[in-house]
């Protein structure tokens, strides 16, 4: 099968998307052939892009004679799959008529549009156009079928284009948030207690949201195959969107980014020694070797990813009671952003922020997020809106225990597994906090005891727990979830091939 693939994060790290991508591709090129498309902006895709001239040579010469502008070549993630840069500022001088084409043939409303949403819809145009240009090319090759997945609304409009231009090609439309469920919450409205009487265009009026959640209700209904990575987010689809998901596609994780063996060791080492030594330097204190470190990390949402929540816990931490000789608690806020400061609480308890992305050029410690992430002890992330969860994904992966909430798909995909279990340390490799819209202080309370039962295991029930942690991870690989995609691919062809 052919598949052609978008995203505003190919080649562009942002959020998760790009974490979906970069770490399932090795694994879908082993089933397909497969295109990457994605936004070219200079310098910023050169970081995560290398130009090939020699690929798609004819196609390339054809593309530009016919005025698109883009640029082939390797993607530097694990598998080095072929991505396309597209350049849409051809599409301005008609950016009236491409929005009048999408109201009349799928009812997008994009005369309230503000924001990103022109750089959004006419790259994603652009890429229907490319996708368009490349299918002609490779006719020749026989592909049985060829599908075309569309991540988030930023990219519908390519959908759009093919269902007016290409409608060979089946389409896939994944929603990795609702914009709705996500503006609700991050206007401090309550989501769940409400949520069976929300109305998705009732609440995008009131909430500035019209043009771009008629682009996404649009694409969900359009699609041949409509996805989305968690149970919750289906929930939040039928009811704010009008259209129930066709499957749930989990996120998976590709293991190859997590060292192995005496390299795992030499790594922990490594980070641990780099993060004490940030903390040492910003607090001005002397810390143990054997601190207990932690961390929280993701967007700087401050309701949404739990921050306000992560801050109180350590401050409610250190007013427990500890037993004697309690390791000190270094805790590390890992959000772009943020102003860089240090706080220190009674009983040892330091936190300390870092407002940069940890890509390996920040000005704290120079090393990537994952390089660093192996040091930790444990991971927080009490999210009050998350779809999925990379962030205690990836950590469990580096053996790191964490904790979420059941208001995040990975952490009800966690509960509901038999080996995500405490063994003899009473606490589970991920642990899964109820939370609700009225409930803020008891998690509080929860993530401050957890911390202090962690505190008070000796290193071998430390070690059994991040034993445990792996072997968790290693039932929530692409190498597991992957399934769901082709199913998804084969929806999208099936009906293509019943309406013609």
């Amino acid at each position: 099968m052919l598949i052609f693939e978008t995203s505003w994060e190919v080649c562009n790290r942002v959020g998760g998307i790009y974490t979906v991508l970069s770490t399932k591709t090795s694994y879908q090129l082993q089933h397909h052939e497969v295109y990457f498309f994605g936004p070219d902006l200079g310098e910023q895709s050169d970081i995560f892009f290398k130009e090939q001239p020699s690929l798609l040579k004819s196609w390339r010469k054809s593309a530009s004679a016919s005025g698109l502008s883009v640029r082939v070549g390797r993607w530097l993630i694990p598998g080095r799959p072929i991505a396309i840069l597209v350049r849409y500022e051809h599409l301005w001088d008609k950016k009236n008529e491409i929005y009048g084409q999408m109201w009349q043939s799928f009812g997008v409303q994009s005369h309230a549009a503000y924001g990103d949403y022109d750089d959004s819809c006419l790259f994603a145009y652009a890429v229907g156009e490319v996708m368009h240009s490349l299918f002609d090319h490779l006719k020749e090759q026989n592909h049985e079928h060829v599908v075309a997945h569309c991540h988030e609304w930023q990219t519908a409009f390519a959908l759009f284009y093919l269902r007016l231009h290409c409608p060979q090609i089946a389409t896939v439309f994944t929603t990795h948030a609702t914009g709705i469920g996500r503006s609700i919450a991050s206007n401090g409205k309550p989501l769940y207690d409400y949520f069976e009487h929300y109305n998705g265009n009732q609440m995008a009026q009131e909430l500035g949201m019209v043009s771009k959640h008629s682009v996404e209700r649009a694409a969900a209904h359009y699609a041949h195959c409509f996805t989305t990575v968690s149970d919750l987010t289906a929930r939040e689809c039928a009811q704010l969107l009008d259209k129930p998901v066709d499957i749930v596609t989990e996120n998976g994780f590709e293991m190859s980014f997590v060292p192995k063996g005496s390299a795992f060791a030499y790594s922990r080492r490594q980070a641990r020694q780099e993060l004490l030594r940030v903390a040492q330097q910003k607090s001005g204190k002397t810390l143990a070797d054997d601190s207990l470190i932690c961390c929280i990390s993701g967007r700087l949402e401050w309701k949404n990813k739990g921050i306000d929540v992560f801050l109180n816990a350590i401050k409610r931490y250190s007013i427990l009671n500890h037993p004697d000789n309690t390791p000190p608690v270094v805790a590390f806020v890992m959000v772009p952003y943020l102003e860089q400061a240090v706080r220190c609480y009674q009983d040892g308890t330091t936190v300390v922020f870092c407002p940069y992305y940890l890509n390996g050029n920040d000005e704290m410690f120079g090393m990537s997020y994952y390089d660093l992430l192996i040091g930790m002890d444990m991971t927080i992330f009490p999210s009050y809106y998350e779809p999925w969860g990379y962030t205690p994904h990836e950590s469990i992966a580096f053996h790191v225990p964490t904790v979420t909430t059941d208001l995040s798909g990975f952490g009800l995909w966690a509960r509901a597994q038999k080996n995500n279990t405490d063994y003899l340390t009473g606490i589970k490799p991920v642990s899964v906090i109820h939370r609700t819209d009225s409930n803020t202080d008891e998690v509080i309370d929860s993530i401050a005891r957890i911390l202090l039962r962690y505190n008070s295991l000796n290193y071998m029930e430390r070690e059994q727990l991040r034993d445990t942690a792996q072997r968790l991870a290693l039932t929530a690989t692409w190498n597991e979830f992957f399934d769901k995609y082709e199913q998804a691919y084969n929806i999208a062809v099936s009906r293509i091939t019943d309406n013609n």
